[in-house]
């Protein structure tokens, strides 16, 4: 990356909430002059921490609204895909029959694939966007806080 956009492009913000900073202790000398990282002055362990996010409300709450969308959306798509492929191996007539032109049903439902597989990318991301990226945003910040020793 920094051969292609420069060494500044290469840089992370520290501002990122996706930037992971190093675990404390870690730029602490142990007295040796080495980098080992000092002791934990955690209570807890990140697995514990991860365990109790993973536990919570807030997050149950993101998974839920995750699953309220994929699965009926996924459920759609796949009936909708396999209704074309039967259709087009069994349905010859059908398939065949003029719309305008050249163009038949076949081409006109082979390009609803294409179509609705965008739509259904397009309202995937909206959903995320509107439903669950900010919740999820705010568990990230509150585990780094956590992990770091901050809390809340």
């Amino acid at each position: 990356m920094e051969k292609e956009a420069g060494f500044e492009a290469a840089a992370v913000r520290l501002d990122d909430p996706w930037y992971d900073e190093p675990s404390p202790g870690w730029d602490e000398l142990d007295g040796t002059g080495s980098g080992v990282p000092a002791p934990a002055q955690q209570g807890h362990s990140a697995a514990d921490i991860y365990l109790e996010v993973q536990r919570s409300e807030a997050f149950r709450e993101v998974r839920r609204r995750y699953r309220r969308f994929v699965v009926p959306a996924a459920v759609a798509f796949l009936l909708w895909y396999v209704a074309y492929v039967v259709a087009a191996t069994t349905a010859h007539e059908l398939m065949a029959r003029p719309v305008a032109g050249a163009v038949n049903v076949a081409m006109v439902a082979g390009l609803g694939q294409f179509l609705t597989t965008f739509l259904l990318t397009w309202a995937y991301a909206r959903h995320a966007r509107l439903r669950r990226d900010r919740a999820a945003l705010d568990l990230r910040w509150d585990t780094q806080e956590m992990t770091r020793g901050i809390g809340r």
